[in-house]
């Protein structure tokens, strides 16, 4: 069932936890079902300590074979340097890009920036997958120079993958994801405790920041009574390390498709 004919969220309040400058789409895909949302972001994207490992690497791009972008968040910080350092996106040209999903494929699309690789599947393994078939087998990946400009932390599945296969692999921290100075865990607590149905979860980022927040490593306690939705397999996985079972996850990892998840559920 694709097609939603009803606002099946009329009533319901949805709280989602995603950085505020990226909600704008989530939370009116939300709305356009009937929810009430209430935004209460529990990371911020920011700049790097420091820009210099990210603005040598731009320096020498010639020297990689592929550049691999694991967010949308990476295209934009990564683009923005660029043209900090007075070079342009034609400066890609002669590297294969790959993009970790289609929200990452679009951001580079609107900075015209070719894309040579979608993975089918959107985290880190089917990155893997998708490359190791694209130059042809594991074998292949030996000695190919591989950039992969990132989040200051981040998983080590893929670079690990990449080493062991015998591809030199350089990943650059391009931005941050930190806690808000805002936020407010009395807030968080009663509007949780209130009327909140479900929460909404698009990254293990929001996660854990939200754990750190209320000093445990159980959420389960926090979200009594309250459905839990995550946007992919390691947003759930990570949901479930601190306590809380998935109630809702979409087959695709958008934030469309959350959305729609998120209203299938509460047709049933």
């Amino acid at each position: 069932m694709n097609h939603l004919s009803e606002q099946p969220l009329t009533g319901r309040t949805i709280v989602i936890t995603r950085a505020a400058s990226q909600s704008a789409d989530f939370i009116s895909a939300l709305e356009s079902y009937g929810a009430t949302v209430i935004a209460c972001p529990t990371i911020e994207i920011t700049d790097p300590l420091s820009f210099d490992q990210l603005d040598e690497t731009i320096d020498h791009l010639y020297g990689y074979d592929w550049i691999i972008f694991t967010s949308a968040n990476g295209v934009e910080y990564f683009v923005r340097r660029l043209q900090h350092a007075n070079k342009s996106v034609a400066d890609l040209d002669d590297l294969k890009v790959c993009a970790i999903g289609q929200a990452t494929a679009d951001k580079l699309h609107d900075a015209k920036v070719h894309v040579d690789l979608i993975p089918s599947e959107s985290k880190a393994e089917g990155v893997y997958s998708a490359l190791m078939e694209f130059v042809g087998g594991a074998e292949r990946l030996q000695g190919l120079n591989v950039l992969v400009p990132r989040a200051a932390v981040g998983r080590d599945y893929l670079p690990n993958a990449l080493q062991n296969a015998g591809a030199r692999v350089d990943v650059v921290t391009a931005y941050r994801t930190v806690v808000p100075d805002d936020l407010d865990r009395g807030r968080l607590s009663a509007m949780l405790a209130g009327s909140a149905d479900c929460v909404a979860f698009t990254s293990s980022s929001t996660v854990r920041n939200l754990a750190l927040l209320f000093d445990t490593n159980d959420l389960g306690k926090v979200f009594s009574g309250i459905a839990v939705a995550c946007i992919g397999s390691v947003t759930a996985e990570t949901v479930g390390e601190f306590g809380l079972r998935v109630d809702i996850q979409p087959g695709t990892s958008t934030v469309a498709a959350l959305a729609q998840a998120i209203a299938h559920f509460y047709v049933r």
